[in-house]
């Protein structure tokens, strides 16, 4: 692998890992930090046309599979490149298994919480030793929450309690270590490939969700959220000084309010996973 960035990390300036810079998400916001003049180190799982675009931008990417692999290679490549991360955007994930609890195959479930969750801690686990605390802002990490916090839906069982969970964690990293920021999105209905595992499901398996996942994907009036907002979000996100340990709704939550930033630092209660009577 060419080495497109320089021994001596101090002199990259901000740089972002993204772990799955093939995903939609990742890849647009590789593209917009890229434009925005930032030294991004991406991972993917399987080569294809739109990373080789990336790299054309002067991306560096790394294979890395969460089914395969700890990232234990991962790090060491990035160590040995004294490489340090302002910002590290975790957005790996899968819907499977698909169907009732008492239906599906235990270790399907089991190896969902895998990559959901604890693959995730593994992969932040390995690259923290390497965030940037020389610079006056805070290095941050992102997660990526999903549905059901606030609801039950069926038949994503072990999506949803993995995504519960990285909302919890993100609190207890914050209180834990102080010196870097933690937060986790919920994007909402974003129109990405992880709704084909939906399709590919069948209704018998995805119930009510298939039609509404044909439904949204087929129209144009449904209202989903834009890539263009989702990525917004996760700019801010990077730049705000109040995110630590909170869960942001990219529909939901006033987050393009100039007065939010003052409400986060008052109340620490703000967008946390919390019963309050």
């Amino acid at each position: 692998m060419k080495n497109h960035f320089k021994k001596n990390g101090a002199k990259l300036g901000k740089l972002y890992i993204i772990i799955s810079a093939s995903s939609d998400i990742g890849y647009e916001l590789t593209k917009r930090l890229v434009a925005q003049g930032a030294k991004v180190i991406g991972t993917y799982r399987t080569m294809n046309s739109r990373l080789q675009d990336l790299e054309a931008l002067g991306v560096k990417l790394y294979p890395w599979n969460a089914k395969e692999s700890t990232g234990e290679n991962f790090y060491q490549w990035l160590k040995a490149l004294n490489i340090t991360w302002n910002g590290l955007i975790i957005c790996h994930g899968t819907l499977q298994p698909i169907g009732k609890f008492k239906d599906i195959e235990f270790s399907e479930w089991s190896q969902s919480l895998a990559i959901n969750f604890t693959s995730s801690l593994e992969i932040l686990h390995k690259l923290l030793p390497l965030r940037n605390l020389a610079q006056e802002t805070s290095p941050t990490v992102l997660f990526f929450a999903g549905g059901g916090t606030n609801s039950a839906p069926t038949r994503y069982s072990a999506y949803t309690i993995s995504k519960i969970a990285l909302i919890k964690m993100c609190e207890l990293l914050q209180e834990e270590i102080p010196d870097t920021r933690f937060t986790i999105l919920g994007p909402g209905w974003v129109k990405t490939k992880i709704h084909q595992e939906t399709l590919q499901a069948g209704m018998e398996q995805a119930g009510e969700a298939f039609y509404k996942t044909q439904e949204m994907l087929s129209s144009n009036d449904q209202p989903w959220v834009s890539m263009d907002k989702v990525i917004d979000c996760c700019l801010w996100a990077l730049r705000s000084c109040a995110v630590g340990g909170r869960n942001i709704s990219v529909a939901h939550d006033p987050w393009e309010s100039p007065e939010l930033e003052e409400r986060l630092k008052s109340d620490s209660n703000l967008f946390k996973l919390r019963r309050k009577q």
